[in-house]
């Protein structure tokens, strides 16, 4: 887990690694609130709009593959960002068999609610794991670490964007792009041959 001061309010940002994604979903206790966290960490999107997800916003990209439709992301801006598979046969089976309508939203909750439980599972898991890192996790941080993610895997910065729905390539780059994760500080260490 990576963490990083704000410049200009109190907390700090958050960036998770794949296993600390792991670990939050095992403690995610009910199937919407572990949809509504992977929606975060593995689709990068905000909490307004993981309350507005539709079965049928889940589209066949072509070759890009599975896509989630985000029809009005902040500042109402359509955008559409890759799904993982199994993240879409989850939400295909909502509507198939948890009498989800394909129309009806998925996570029939507040924005609050959703945030409510990240501020659960942080506290959760920083008393189980004793890292007090894990008390600074927002929603939002899901997001970032998805973003980090993106930017670990060498994805193209253009791309990420477009994904995200990002105005700008400072934005992403400043408060997104987390590029000295543990991942990152990994590779680069094993540059050096001495250390």
């Amino acid at each position: 887990m990576m963490t990083e001061e704000y410049d200009d309010k109190d907390g700090r940002r958050v960036w998770l690694s794949r296993s600390e994604v792991e670990q939050l979903l095992g403690v995610a206790d009910d199937p919407l609130r572990k949809v509504a966290f992977r929606l975060g960490a593995e689709v990068g999107l905000r909490s307004h709009e993981v309350v507005e997800v539709r079965p049928e916003h889940v589209v066949d990209g072509g070759e890009a593959g599975q896509m989630l439709v985000v029809p009005e992301g902040k500042g109402e801006k359509y955008r559409e960002a890759p799904i993982p598979d199994s993240l879409a046969d989850t939400v295909d089976a909502a509507a198939s068999f948890g009498g989800v309508d394909d129309d009806e939203v998925l996570v029939d909750r507040s924005t609050r609610s959703v945030r409510n439980w990240v501020e659960g599972a942080r506290e959760e898991l920083a008393s189980a794991t004793g890292e007090d890192r894990w008390e600074h996790l927002t929603f939002h941080d899901l997001r970032r670490t998805w973003a980090g993610q993106l930017a670990n895997a060498d994805v193209d910065e253009t791309v990420a964007l477009r994904w995200g729905g990002w105005n700008d390539l400072d934005t992403f780059l400043n408060h997104y792009r987390g590029e000295a994760t543990e991942k990152a500080q990994a590779r680069e260490r094993g540059k050096v041959e001495w250390l």
